[in-house]
């Protein structure tokens, strides 16, 4: 995929916003749509994680933990029997968008976790999310690493990630798009062949196609 062919359709999205009457009050994601082909969801699984070279986000996280973190939210294991009910670690789900553990308490977090975190996609991940240690110096790397990372799972023939933010310019735009492009050409199946089409929108705005 080229740089001046992403460039051309972030052109006709931004053109879009600045002819409206009244500009957007909040700061809207930039989703990368990939749509699939040849691809099918119930022989195959993908999952990976994509380091973004330019961070537009930062993330609410939470780590299960012995102790309080002073880096993020603790979820302590004398409190993991309050969570026995699927609805309280639902409400866990939209407060945070990651997790981290203790390795050492990882069948913990899976026998009373694991049941809904893993649908969701948030179950800590030895990839990103596994930590030897609560030190704050080992909380803090992977705090940063998170937030400089997206997780991409596809659950449908579509991928939709959040690879920046309208206010970001456009050439960090174009080296996030690339990044999570190459990583999924390269994780698919078929590569480049499982690939339909590929779009870019604003949150309120509507999809625009990029030539590949």
């Amino acid at each position: 995929m080229e740089e001046k062919n992403i460039l051309e359709a972030l052109k006709k999205l931004r053109e879009s916003e600045n002819q409206r009457k009244e500009k957007r009050k909040f700061d809207q994601t930039l989703d990368l749509i990939i749509n699939l082909k040849e691809f099918d969801l119930r022989k195959q699984a993908f999952s990976t994680f994509v380091s973004l070279p330019k961070k537009f986000k930062e993330k609410k996280i939470a780590g299960f933990f012995e102790k309080d973190s002073s880096i993020i939210d603790s979820i302590k294991k004398d409190n993991f029997p309050a969570f026995k009910e699927k609805k309280d670690i639902k409400k866990l789900i939209k407060q945070y968008d990651s997790f981290i553990a203790n390795a050492k308490l990882m069948p913990a977090v899976a026998t009373s976790f694991g049941r809904v975190l893993g649908p969701a996609g948030k179950m800590p991940n030895p990839q990103l999310g596994i930590i030897p240690n609560e030190e704050d110096a080992v909380v803090r790397n992977v705090v940063e690493k998170i937030n400089a990372t997206v997780r991409i799972m596809v659950k449908e023939p579509s991928i939709k990630v959040g690879v920046g933010k309208f206010s970001l310019k456009d050439e960090d735009l174009v080296a996030n798009i690339d990044a999570v492009y190459r990583r999924v050409a390269e994780q698919l199946p078929k590569g480049k062949d499982n690939i339909r089409n590929i779009k870019i929108k604003f949150t309120m705005g509507k999809p625009v196609p990029i030539s590949l």
